[in-house]
């Protein structure tokens, strides 16, 4: 049965482990306001502590996936003669909306539909496996503003294209197609517009019947491998291995492949 949760700028739906959650402000290419903001904050906390979802499927509605912030928020746009603090919408909204996706205790799919922009693409490499549309495209748009990336975008294009290429991309703003950015690394996948949601989808699915606690943890040393060195990495493998071992699904695992049949995860 699916389950979906009413929401205004965003939609949430689940199914046989899966949560969708769809950017839906397409008139304004989902970009980002405040009241978007709070709703993905408790989509997401709806989503960590549902025990019955293994994987989370982010995608946008309409033509874009998200074009970053809307600048027509009076949070960010100020009034007259006053300069507005772009440090508390950081803080408040875009830092706490990447620490939840970085930190989600199951994979993230990205759908990546048409343009993703500013922090719209900031988000996009937020997620664990990236799939992109032929015609989608990134935008660091953020010096385009007089502004620098965030949303953790600087740590994480560096960390996959390299120094030279992110600080080209960062400064000049110019449009990455979906293709190079998956020959750069930056993205998991192409493929034809046509089959983007039923590839996904797919992948999702895949990933609700796996080891989902071994997944977890595979997400968060991997994505933390640069904060450490060999040594700290190795002791922090043993640590993930000391843990998984007592796990149902590490028994499982063994005793499917000695039968020589398809194991049956629980994601515990």
């Amino acid at each position: 049965m699916i389950k979906a949760n009413n929401y205004k700028n965003i939609s949430l739906t689940k199914h046989s482990g899966i949560a969708t959650l769809t950017l839906n402000r397409p008139e304004k290419l989902n970009s980002f306001n405040t009241e978007m903001h709070q709703e993905l904050r408790e989509a997401i906390d709806d989503i960590a502590f549902d025990s019955e979802t293994r994987a989370l499927l982010l995608t946008g509605a309409g033509r874009g996936f998200c074009a970053g912030q809307d600048l027509s928020d009076r949070a960010v746009s100020g009034e007259t003669n006053v300069a507005p603090d772009l440090s508390a919408s950081v803080e408040q909204n875009y830092n706490p909306l990447i620490r939840r996706i970085t930190q989600l205790k199951m994979p993230v799919i990205c759908a990546m539909n048409g343009v993703a922009a500013g922090a719209g693409a900031s988000l996009v490499m937020a997620c664990d496996i990236v799939i992109a549309a032929k015609s989608s495209s990134f935008i660091l748009s953020f010096a385009k503003v007089g502004l620098v990336p965030d949303s953790g975008s600087s740590w994480h294009i560096a960390r996959a294209i390299g120094l030279p290429r992110a600080k080209a991309l960062a400064m000049l703003g110019n449009k990455l197609s979906a293709e190079l950015a998956e020959q750069w690394g930056l993205i998991y996948q192409v493929v034809d517009d046509e089959i983007l949601i039923t590839e996904a989808e797919n992948l999702a699915a895949h990933l609700s019947t796996q080891p989902t606690e071994a997944l977890a943890n595979i997400k968060q040393l991997i994505q933390t491998s640069f904060d450490h060195s060999l040594q700290e990495q190795l002791e922090r493998e043993r640590a993930a291995m000391q843990h998984l071992g007592k796990s149902h699904d590490y028994q499982e695992g063994v005793a499917a492949f000695l039968d020589k049949r398809a194991p049956n995860f629980k994601g515990c």
